[in-house]
């Protein structure tokens, strides 16, 4: 016996629940198949548990600033590694609670099983055939991990791992210094392990900006070893692993591999689906509608590689879901892109950066955190932000950042560019003094004399329609 169904989604994270909300706005006959682990990649391994163990992290690494400030003891202060990690599992566990509880509730419209494509809308699961109307593959991602290493046993870790370690040994490896690998590894030097980093390029945490970039890597250096532009390779030692990458060569206890995520495809029958296949194993998509050519299929999360981040894997699956149930609807457009890297101090992008810029006609703004009034007070002077503006009508353009807290202003940049904000426009909002937002405004200031621009008026707004707050 077949099942119909309306929609049937692949994949229990973000993406596919997020798809499973949105979708029972209209329907009911909807069915989830996952074949991983319940909870999602951010709750389970990813974003959550990893900012669990950050917060421990920072305010510890913020001991030698309270002893130099005149705070008396924290000679005493000492990090035990295995009751940290009991805390930050204790938290995981907390976090993904609630996606199982989605999961549970569903009942006989749950299945845990490998799916596979028999043709585009026939999907076979535990020896069930399933006809859906419509499909929606949010299957995720997981960790890269070179064959090679695998002889090397449980001593190199992902991503997918590194949470479950009971009493991480103090002398630490990292490759590849990309979002991950940057905070974790700052993460556990700030701990009080001896960390070795090694990354293929020049560029970490995956910042664009030559001087953006330098800021975050001078704080690093500080912290651990980092090696940049150097393949590594590992061979078991003496009493750990040995790494040598870059000229250097290293004994350490267990490694952090960070090296990408890979899409989970196989075992999917996705060949069936009749249509090419890129080579990750993905089809061809519309990257506005996620839908795959004509067929009533659709791609949505880390899968789709398009923005392989927590908030955007939940867009991707509420744009799926709906198009997928209206798919004559106009199509929905995407918010502005952000990105954020949870160092101390933090560091990310908004908008356009890079290579995503126009070739000319734009103009660029700077700040340098390390000179910044209440970074500097608060010890946590280092950094250095860089803006772009269109030299036309000084729109805006993008941010990347290292800054304390670069978390709020990046939002507060990315709702600017959505609301195609000009250069003249954020000067007129308020600025209070002494924050750190006030290297901002430097860095819009000296964007405003790049656009050749002098000010005729103060940067207030004009009185047109006086708000309720203007006394008198």
């Amino acid at each position: 016996m077949t099942r119909q169904v309306k929609l049937v989604i692949l994949g229990a994270g973000t993406a596919g629940l997020t798809a499973l909300s949105e979708a029972r706005r209209y329907t009911d006959d909807v069915l989830l198949i996952n074949a991983g682990p319940y909870g999602t990649t951010c709750a389970r391994v990813g974003c959550m548990p990893s900012k669990a163990l950050l917060e421990v992290a920072h305010a510890y690494g913020r001991r030698d600033w309270l002893g130099a400030s005149g705070i008396r003891g924290i000679e005493t202060l000492e990090s035990d590694l295995a009751s940290i990690m009991v805390q930050v599992r204790k938290l995981r566990d907390r976090f993904i609670a609630g996606p199982i509880s989605t999961v549970d509730s569903l009942g006989e419209r749950s299945i845990h099983g490998q799916p596979r494509f028999l043709g585009p809308t026939t999907i076979e699961v535990n020896g069930e055939r399933i006809e859906a109307e419509r499909v929606i593959i949010a299957t995720g991602t997981r960790p890269n991990l070179p064959e090679a290493w695998h002889s090397l046993g449980d001593r190199v870790v992902t991503s997918d791992g590194v949470f479950e370690l009971e009493t991480p040994g103090r002398r630490l490896g990292v490759v590849g210094l990309g979002p991950i690998g940057v905070e974790l590894g700052q993460a556990f030097a700030q701990l009080g392990c001896e960390v070795h980093a090694f990354t293929r390029g020049s560029s970490v945490a995956g910042l664009n900006d030559p001087e953006v970039n330098a800021s975050l890597l001078e704080v690093l250096e500080r912290q651990m070893t980092v090696t940049t532009d150097a393949d590594v390779t590992l061979r078991q030692g003496d009493q750990g692993l040995v790494m040598q990458g870059g000229g250097r060569e290293v004994e350490v206890d267990w490694v952090l591999a960070s090296l990408g995520r890979r899409p989970n495809v196989e075992g999917l029958g996705l060949e069936n689906l009749g249509v090419e296949l890129d080579k990750r194993g993905i089809p061809a998509f519309d990257t506005a509608t996620l839908r795959v050519g004509d067929l009533p299929v659709y791609i949505a999360g880390d899968l789709s590689g398009l923005r392989p981040l927590m908030h955007e894997a939940a867009d991707e699956g509420r744009i799926a879901a709906y198009h997928a149930l209206h798919p004559d609807a106009e199509c929905l457009a995407r918010r502005t892109p952000q990105g954020i890297v949870f160092t101390e101090p933090s560091a990310g992008y908004a908008g356009l950066t890079g290579v995503q810029l126009p070739q000319s006609g734009v103009v660029t703004g700077s700040a340098d955190f390390a000179r910044q009034g209440r970074a500097l007070m608060a010890g946590r002077n280092a950094g250095h932000l860089k803006l772009f503006a269109d030299e036309h009508d000084g729109r805006l353009l993008g941010v990347e950042m290292v800054a304390p807290d670069a978390e709020h202003l990046l939002h507060l940049l990315a709702w600017s560019i959505q609301q195609n904000m000009t250069i003249d426009q954020l000067l007129q909002m308020p600025f209070y003094h002494p924050t750190v937002e006030e290297g901002l405004r430097g860095a819009l200031q000296s964007a405003r004399r790049e656009l050749g621009k002098r000010r005729t008026l103060p940067d207030l707004p004009l009185c047109h329609e006086p708000a309720d707050w203007v006394l008198g």
